[in-house]
């Protein structure tokens, strides 16, 4: 085996070359690169790199198309410069395009573009094809001596009715590009037929398995893995038809690619093999050339679907994923609505208590602590606070530094919001007692009419407005450490099923004075005026 770069012997000695049909052979699948790439060009960018990619896969096509007319316009040229030394300039565009091809493809799967991923699937079969054609016409052409060409084709693997003999690299050298790995079943009565099949893909280093009848076949079909099937149409029993039906049948191998293979040229038999799910045909006695081309570009599809297939689970997994960081951020109701409109519409809800909370001295603690122990024990803090929000059914809205904020009666119905918000508020008190931090808390609430929507585009916030919120986190900042205060107005909803204190009016930013109480528990109403509390 020659070097893929070293000149034949005797290049000029060489039967003519048909250039013409070389010509038409290595230009069909580079209209096929062209013409489905423009066809992507025109449709919507997979990514901001994505029109880039598809410029330099459509500039490879062209530049294939001047390098064949240049190097194969007529024999007397292609003879003085032997065709097999231009290898490496008419190779480096089809890496280019299978370059661009592979980061594209991956480009789709994550925007979500099946479409897109069958398309570029047929522009690197196409390249992988041109990519067979092209070894077989140019790395080593050999001459055919006219006194011995049956000796000529088996020592240099084949001879293709060109009118010269060649042979393609040892791809087990690495000298090929072809030495992708599968895994293939060859199943075929004829013990001869079948070993000199598995040693001829074997030498590319195919992992290659060989079944004697349908049934052996099946069995072994069911017990290990194969990337495709080459499957005799004629056996005894469970003939090639059968057995592709029983294949297609089955859910956990109808995806198994299937060749079939026959010496007698049935075309009804055939057409039946393909329509029902075979992916080709190959005549007995094999032409290598089309063997390899169909195997490798089989294979290849199989690898696509393969590759699509991953690509979709990854794309299920991340949605699922994103749902779930939705479900975080956003209530379950408000993510339903922007999954399934991509906006979420601003609403106003009546009767909605709304809960604050911040932790008293915070700024000075976070001064004496490092921020890994700042971070942890707010940490904790938080998760407690959505867990007491979650068991008295109200939502957590968001949290601002050391500040929380929750609302009831609002996207999850409440029979009393402000009672509910008020023993959520002195849940929280008594879960900052029992923290690690030995923190104290300030809680504020209020009940009225409030706005609710989602703001920004890059990262989502549910956010709620209106005098309700404002006045639920004055009620804060005039709490004592320790405590829940409410104004008049909610105390009144209150006062029936709660103790508390009357704090007097007190000057509120914004407000003026109002008149502050402080919720002392869940239990003996607030006494009548005049009385002690």
């Amino acid at each position: 085996m020659s070097h893929p770069d070293s000149p034949p012997p005797h290049p000029r000695s060489a039967a003519p070359l048909n250039l013409a049909r070389m010509r038409h052979e290595l230009l069909t699948p580079i209209n096929h690169i062209l013409g489905y790439s423009e066809m992507l060009m025109e449709e919507e960018p997979l990514s901001p790199t994505s029109a880039g990619e598809f410029q330099r896969i459509h500039a490879g096509g062209r530049e294939l198309q001047v390098l064949i007319a240049r190097y194969f316009a007529n024999e007397r040229l292609a003879e003085q410069r032997a065709l097999h030394q231009v290898y490496p300039e008419l190779r480096a565009p089809v890496s280019q395009i299978l370059g661009s091809v592979d980061l594209l493809a991956a480009q789709a799967g994550r925007a979500g573009r099946p479409d897109a991923v069958k398309d570029l699937a047929k522009i690197r079969e196409a390249a992988a094809h041109w990519l067979v054609l092209m070894e077989a016409y140019l790395l080593e052409q050999t001459p055919a001596p006219a006194a011995a060409p049956a000796a000529t084709a088996a020592a240099t693997g084949f001879t293709l009715n060109l009118g010269f003999s060649f042979s393609l690299p040892d791809v087990k050298t690495g000298a090929g590009e072809f030495s992708d790995s599968g895994a293939i079943l060859v199943v075929d009565d004829d013990e001869s037929s079948r070993e000199m099949l598995i040693r001829r893909l074997e030498r590319p280093g195919y992992a290659v398995s060989g079944a004697t009848n349908g049934l052996q076949a099946l069995a072994l079909a069911r017990k290990q893995r194969f990337d495709l099937v080459m499957l005799d149409m004629i056996m005894p029993g469970l003939d090639g038809f059968q057995v592709l039906a029983k294949l297609k049948a089955d859910p956990a191998l109808r995806d198994m690619p299937v060749i079939m293979l026959s010496a007698l040229d049935d075309e009804n038999g055939i057409a039946a093999c393909i329509e029902l799910g075979a992916e080709d045909y190959l005549a007995k006695p094999f032409n290598p050339v089309f063997l390899r081309a169909r195997i490798s570009a089989c294979l290849e599809k199989k690898r696509l679907r393969d590759r699509e297939v991953s690509h979709l689970r990854r794309i299920e997994e991340e949605q699922r994923r994103s749902e779930e960081l939705l479900h975080i951020i956003l209530p379950r109701d408000v993510a339903a609505e922007l999954k399934a409109t991509r906006a979420v519409q601003p609403r106003r809800f009546e009767g909605v208590a709304v809960v604050f909370c911040d932790i008293v001295g915070f700024t000075a603690w976070c001064e004496r602590h490092s921020p890994e122990e700042v971070l942890s024990f707010l940490e904790g803090m938080v998760e407690s606070f959505e867990r007491i929000t979650g068991e008295h059914s109200l939502e957590k809205i968001k949290t601002i530094g050391d500040a929380f904020m929750a609302v009831g009666g609002m996207l999850v119905p409440l029979a009393n919001p402000p009672l509910e918000a008020v023993r959520c508020g002195l849940a929280m008190v008594a879960a900052a007692r029992q923290h690690p931090a030995n923190w104290e808390v300030r809680v504020g609430i209020h009940h009225g009419p409030v706005i609710a929507g989602v703001v920004g585009r890059t990262k989502y916030q549910y956010d709620v407005w209106g005098d309700t919120v404002n006045t639920a986190m004055r009620m804060a900042q005039a709490a004592s450490p320790g405590s829940v205060c409410v104004n008049g107005d909610t105390w009144q909803l209150l006062r029936q099923a709660c103790r508390g204190r009357p704090q007097g009016r007190l000057p509120i930013k914004g407000k003026g004075e109002l008149e502050v109480f402080q919720v002392e528990a869940i239990g003996d109403p607030l006494p009548a005026p005049g009385q002690v509390g």
